[in-house]
Formats: structure tokens, C-alpha cells, sequence
């Protein structure tokens, strides 16, 4: 099986070569033009992680691990042939007491087909210790992780637009020096657009980092993968390869596209938007938001954070002139709970306050 599908790749990567090109020519009108002065350094090269020398068709890779409500965890792997969905865990390494079962799925693209893509939710689990894990009880590696703090401080890494260059192992080298809890990435994971071993490349490259500490991601624009007639279903590797927490918490949201959770024992309260998925007045995304400002309008916490890969709208000069009026659903949520959105992406609580988070005490107007 693991050998019919590598040598399909190279047809993949074939087919998808130009409806990738073709598809990634397509921007919306809305961006185009210079919006910062900051001038973008040259490109470096691509990096492409292959399978390990000295693995098998069953070990596990492309580790990963996601909160689950206030004290468990999704690990998420993939092998390439048939292997159990156990996750098996304790405190002291080699030592594995706990374990739980989860679920196998795969997908198809195009001429792709994808490993045994493998997930099971481990806890309850005691904050601020480091566990040792191993998947499919495979011997051959064992994975730690460390579950974040109960309490403040909590620190997150929060990166966007990631792929897979030479940049991206820069990236990853400064986050791997932060000792940091739970990181954050608000869309544009792999870069694959359409080529789907580019999926299986990513997983490996951030492996190191993804299965020590919780990765909570949303989707970009990069994510969509959408070939009209071929494959019309959007987002078909992102659900399949990340499954975040959308069923948990106080107010699931009951799609793997938007979701919220919380950390630090309820203190902070996460918000994972969707860019590219409908969130106009009255769409399942916006109705959801209501519901989950509302379950939080009452709660004492320290922080509410919002990320989302490209605004909901824009309040510029050129998008007044041009009697853009998108921002409305978003002002609603926002403004009549206490809330102002002053910085791209960032919806920021500031109740008794008409001051933006950018340092200027500017009118709330301004601000939306």
C-alpha cells in the first residue's frame, strides 16, 4: 500500500503543478495594493523533510498535539500502513501506565492518497508537568510534552504564514529558545496549495516542536485547496491533518474551521476565527460568536484574545470612499459587548476604557 502511494507521487506532483499555479494566480482584488512600507527580504530556498532512514511504514510521524478542554490532549500522527490508534503515557520516560484509543481517517486528492491519519485525546492531565508518550505502541520513538500552566503567567508564541523555506527553520529555531505554553498560528500552515506531499513534508518539519507543546492553528487562505469539478470540498487535507477542539468547551462551535478554548484555568479565553469561511450577519460562524461573547460576557478573566488570518473588513480611507460595509457584523459582536477592534486581526476587551491598545486614547469611532 505505503509503495503504490509514493509512486503516485510524482504523478500528483505532476497533475498538480500547474492547477497549483494557475489556482495561486487568482488573488482577490481586495489584495492587491501596498499596505505597509515594509519591504519583504528575497525568498530562500524550499526545504523538503523526508521519511527517516531507518524508519518503517509503521512508525509514527508528523506528531502533533492540541488542547482538549481544561486538561486533556489530542495527539494527532500519521503512519503510512495500518497501525493501532493508541496513544500510551505517563510521567517518567519509558514508563507508560495510561493510554487511550482514538480514531484512524485518510483522504484522497486528486491522485493522492493519504497515510493512516491517527488522533486520541489523552487526560485528564495535571498542569505544568511533562509527560512521555508513544503512538501505536511503537518502540521506536518516544515523544514529552509539557501541559501548560493552571495559572498566570501564561505565555503564548503566536507565528503566521509559516511554510516550509529556509525562513520557516528560522522561525522554528527562535521558537524552539522560548519557553513558551501553547503556541498559536492563525492560518497559512504548509504552503502545499494542492500538492499534497507538501502536507506530509510540514509534518515532519515542525514535528520536533508540535509534539512537545500544543499547537492551536486556524485556517488561511493557503488551506482552501480548491480545484473546481476535480475537488469542489475546501479545506479537505486541513480537516483531516488538524483537528482542533471544536467540539469542546463551553460553546462548540461544531466546525474544525472556527472554535474558541480557554488556558490558564479560564484567566485568558482564546478565539479562533475564520477568514475563509462565511461570516456575514446570520452565517453559522457569526451566530457562534454571538453565543461564545456572550458565555464570556459575564466571566471574570484576565484576557480575551481574538486571531483571525485576514480581517473581516477594513475602516481605511480608500474602503469608506469605495462604500465598503462589510465590517458591520464584526462592530456588532464587538463594540456593543465592550470590545474595539484596533489593530489588524485583533479584537481587544477595553470595557471602561476608550483607549486602544496601540497607545493612543483615540474616540471608539476610530476604532471600528
Amino acid at each position: 500500500m505505503a509503495m503504490a502511494r509514493r509512486r503516485g507521487t510524482a504523478l500528483a506532483l505532476l497533475a498538480l503543478a500547474f492547477a497549483a499555479t494557475a489556482a495561486l494566480s487568482l488573488l482577490p482584488a481586495c489584495l492587491a495594493g501596498v499596505t505597509s512600507p515594509y519591504v519583504r527580504p528575497p525568498p530562500r530556498a524550499t526545504l523538503s523533510l523526508l521519511h527517516d532512514a531507518d524508519t518503517d511504514d509503521q512508525t509514527p510521524q508528523q506528531v502533533h498535539i492540541s488542547m482538549v478542554g481544561p486538561d486533556k490532549m489530542r495527539v494527532t500522527w500519521i503512519t503510512d500502513d495500518d497501525a493501532p490508534a493508541i496513544v500510551e503515557y505517563g510521567t517518567t520516560s519509558g514508563q507508560y501506565p495510561f493510554s487511550a484509543t482514538g480514531n484512524t481517517t485518510t483522504y484522497s486528492f486528486v491522485l493522492y492518497k493519504s497515510g493512516n491519519i491517527h488522533d486520541a485525546v489523552i487526560g485528564p492531565l495535571q498542569p505544568s508537568t511533562t509527560y512521555y508518550y508513544r503512538c501505536s505502541s511503537n518502540p521506536s520513538r518516544e515523544f514529552s510534552f509539557r501541559t501548560p500552566p493552571s495559572t498566570l503567567p501564561f505565555k503564548f508564541v503566536i507565528v503566521g504564514d509559516l511554510g516550509q523555506t529556509e525562513w520557516t527553520d528560522s522561525t522554528l529555531k527562535h521558537i524552539a529558545a522560548a519557553d513558551y505554553d501553547v503556541l498559536l498560528l492563525p492560518g497559512d500552515l504548509s504552503y502545499a496549495d494542492l500538492i499534497q506531499p507538501r502536507w506530509d513534508s510540514y509534518g515532519r518539519l515542525v514535528e520536533p516542536l508540535a509534539s512537545a507543546r500544543p499547537w492551536m492553528v486556524t485556517q488561511g487562505n493557503h488551506e482552501v485547496e480548491k480545484l473546481p469539478l476535480v475537488e469542489p470540498t475546501p479545506f479537505k487535507a486541513y480537516n483531516a491533518r488538524w483537528r482542533m477542539p471544536h467540539d469542546a468547551g463551553a460553546t462548540p462551535s461544531g466546525d474544525n474551521l472556527y472554535y474558541s478554548f480557554d488556558a490558564a484555568a479560564g484567566a485568558v479565553h482564546v478565539i479562533m476565527l475564520g477568514s475563509y469561511t462565511d461570516f456575514a450577519a446570520g452565517s453559522a460562524q457569526y451566530q457562534w460568536l454571538r453565543r461564545d461573547l456572550d458565555a464570556i460576557d459575564g466571566r471574570s478573566m484576565a484576557f480575551v484574545v481574538a486571531l483571525v488570518h485576514a480581517p473581516w473588513y477594513r475602516a481605511t480611507r480608500r474602503t469608506v470612499a469605495r462604500g465598503t460595509r462589510c465590517g458591520k457584523p464584526w462592530r456588532r459582536c464587538c463594540t456593543g459587548r465592550g470590545w474595539m477592534r484596533c489593530s489588524r486581526g485583533t479584537c481587544t476587551r477595553t470595557r471602561g476604557s476608550r483607549g486602544c491598545t496601540e497607545g493612543k486614547r483615540i474616540p471608539a469611532r476610530r476604532c471600528t
